[in-house]
């Protein structure tokens, strides 16, 4: 195998920093950079010194077209395609690429979601440039980052409302500090690390399942004789056709730029998880949906299809995508470092209970931002955590934290030093707290993981409310600091008070205990939204949207807006499982059961004729029980099918979803146990699709 020059290699698509610098003149480089790190209104002249190097450098690489890259509210990316191309007047053409088409372009808006922003008829939108995320080649079209908006100018997008929270957070949090003294802080950032996990199954065994070429998800199929219950495939040896593949993904992410770091095999059979170097928030929004699209692509050249459903199948692991997120300033501090002590440290504990109040006060906001019809299936099961929103701090932040409020001396955790036995092993000292994998928001050093996201989510949405609800509580602490007559006692009193006021949050145990529902629910009166129906109607609630316009994250209009689109592909998603759940069970599964039945009576009868006193008692227990199983299947598909007819009797979306909730989803559940108990007594030479065994195995 040739080998790769990684440095060399890392971001050669990609018209980052070291290429403007080296391309653009001085001054057309000192403006762009205040754009980028300042959030300084970009120059058209820049723009268009700008759109000529980048043309020229696109075309060294073998492009030929340029795209307003974008992230419309279909959850995936979204691309239109125009040449360089210019005609001159002696029949030929040359290669062009201005200011203006670098800062706006114009797809048609009608086709996207808009929630009722936009009519049908109404079809023109703009996509505008975002100077922050590096431009890209990708399939030789050059891809500009950009945000999408309508033509009157409301949000059509995911990364419009991210930019607005990260503003939101840095205008708040450079209050915060300059009353600390830091007078050289020029901006705040977020930064986000995501951890992908996905699936890996046979191309032609993907091909033979109807419910996951249309859903994702397999609708029906029972356990395998083996699963996860070994735990002998996480952290295992990588199988050499995985392999091939994940050494093929770096190298096509690095291309693009992607700090992709880390790859191993997850819990469950075929499942597996690649981690990325952080980096700031709307770039790692655009970073997540391109390797989540490069790994689809690069499985397919290795014979695999990439799964990125939340749970592709039952009775094993799901996947999530753990959002590791923190705020740094540009001098380099991160603001949620404890440093050695942090018990001194004010502005650290300021802003950890800024991040606990918000996580308390929009725990609502946090649960609906990871709310999908595949996550559903997700959170609460033993691989994710609890629909329920909890902070974990670990045992020294928590010791902290109770010395604060309770106005007692902190006597600090002793580090111990752990000996493992043998001599020629290195002594290493134990860290201060462990990991609560059962935790949604768990504080991991310094950074907070927040581990609900679902596995095909845009974590453009979880990061927008995490920004925003922090952005209030910095506010709040600034509105009241700024007015204090002593700044030291104020700040005391305030850290103080917002520890017994928010408390309730914090939870350190067990997540998937019954006791912790019981605990969370009706002691300390958390809120438990159990489905994306229950969930996202908070959106409108009235101190949710005042919080999310007053930062100027979304207007009035775009949160009505999000709230439909999402209920719609809720109840849309549902919808096409439960139609496909009717399309296999009526011509596929019935039939092939029928089929067999066929031939057991056969046999039965054959038997019998030879002698009468043959007992057949494997051929007659056979026929009863799938006999009774298909009467209870075709009662159940005619209730599925009612509850389908039901669903476009709805008077509103929110009709629609509650619809989806108390009967597609049951009937779904109660059909699906049937079909699956006759795959058990269904000779496989018989069964119309692919058994779990051979999908989960058959990677190797």
């Amino acid at each position: 195998m040739e080998k790769t020059n990684v440095p060399e290699l890392f971001g050669s698509l990609v018209f980052d920093d070291r290429e403007m610098r080296a391309r653009l003149s001085a001054e057309v480089y000192t403006s762009l950079r205040k754009t980028i790190d300042e959030n300084v209104r970009l120059d058209e002249k820049v723009a268009e010194a700008v759109a000529d190097e980048m043309k020229e450098w696109a075309m060294e690489h073998g492009a030929t077209h340029y795209t307003h890259w974008f992230q419309p509210l279909t959850g995936m990316t979204a691309e239109k395609h125009d040449s360089f191309i210019t005609p001159s007047k002696d029949g030929s053409v040359i290669m062009e690429f201005s200011g203006k088409e670098l800062i706006k372009g114009e797809p048609d808006a009608s086709s996207f979601p808009s929630g009722g922003l936009r009519a049908t008829f109404e079809a023109r939108g703009y996509t505008a440039w975002d100077p922050t995320s590096y431009a890209f080649i990708k399939d030789h079209t050059l891809c500009i980052p950009t945000a999408f908006c309508s033509y009157s100018g409301e949000a059509l997008d995911k990364k419009t409302p991210l930019l607005r929270s990260m503003q939101a957070v840095n205008r708040q949090a450079l209050r915060v500090l300059r009353l600390f003294g830091n007078d050289d802080v020029h901006y705040v950032k977020t930064s986000v690390g995501p951890e992908q996990e996905y699936f890996l199954i046979d191309q032609k065994m993907f091909e033979k399942r109807t419910d996951l070429v249309y859903t994702g998800r397999t609708l029906f199929g029972c356990r395998p004789p083996k699963g996860q219950e070994m735990d002998d495939h996480y952290f295992g040896v990588i199988k050499p056709r995985v392999t091939r593949f994940m050494e093929e993904l770096d190298l096509e992410l690095w291309k693009l730029g992607i700090l992709a770091k880390t790859e191993h095999n997850e819990v469950a059979p075929a499942q597996h998880e690649l981690a990325p170097i952080y980096t700031t928030t709307n770039v790692a929004a655009d970073h997540n949906q391109l390797t989540m699209e490069i790994m689809q692509k690069v499985a397919k050249r290795h014979g695999m299809v990439c799964l990125l459903h939340e749970k592709p199948f039952a009775g094993v692991n799901g996947s999530g995508k753990h959002n590791n997120w923190s705020v740094s300033t540009d001098t380099g501090v991160n603001l949620l470092s404890p440093g050695e002590t942090p018990y001194e440290n004010a502005q650290f504990l300021l802003f950890l209970c800024a991040v606990i109040q918000a996580v308390d006060d929009y725990q609502d906001l946090l649960r609906l931002s990871v709310a999908t019809a595949g996550n559903d299936h997700r959170l609460g099961a033993n691989e994710a955590p609890p629909a329920i929103i909890s902070v974990f701090l670990g045992e020294e932040l928590t010791g902290i934290l109770n010395a604060i409020k309770n106005d007692t001396p902190y006597a600090g955790i002793e580090k111990v030093q752990m000996k493992l036995g043998v001599h020629a092993l290195p002594r290493f000292s134990r860290d201060t707290t462990d990991r609560n994998r059962t935790s949604p928001f768990a504080f991991t050093g310094n950074k907070f993981e927040f581990r609900s996201l679902g596995s095909s989510n845009s974590i453009a949405c979880a990061n927008i409310m995490l920004n925003a609800a922090v952005a209030e509580s910095l506010r709040q602490y600034a509105d009241e600091l700024e007015k204090a007559e002593d700044f030291q006692v104020a700040l005391h009193d305030l850290i103080k008070r917002v520890i017994l006021e928010h408390e309730r949050i914090l939870f350190d145990g067990n997540g998937y205990g019954e006791e912790w529902v019981k605990e969370a629910t009706e002691v300390r009166g958390l809120s438990n939204l159990k489905t994306t129906a229950d969930a996202m109607p908070k959106l409108l609630d009235k101190k949710n949207m005042e919080m999310l316009i007053r930062h100027k994250v979304f207007n009035e209009a775009e949160i009505h807006s999000r709230c439909e689109i999402m209920l719609e592909n809720y109840v849309k998603t549902v919808n096409i499982e439960g139609l496909t759940m009717v399309d296999m069970v009526r011509k596929d599964y019935l039939p092939a059961i029928e089929e067999y039945l066929y031939t057991l009576s056969r046999a039965v009868d054959s038997m019998k004729s030879v002698s009468a006193t043959l007992k057949c008692r494997y051929e007659i227990s056979t026929i009863e029980k799938l006999t009774d199983l298909t009467d209870n299947i075709l009662t159940s598909v005619e209730a599925l099918e009612q509850a389908l007819e039901n669903l476009k009797s709805c008077k509103d979306i929110f009709d629609s979803a509650n619809t989806v909730r108390d009967e597609l989803l049951p009937c779904m559940s109660t059909l699906r146990g049937y079909v699956d108990a006759a795959e058990m007594l269904t000779s496989a030479k018989y069964w119309p699709y692919p058994s779990y065994g051979k999908l989960l195995f058959s990677v190797q």
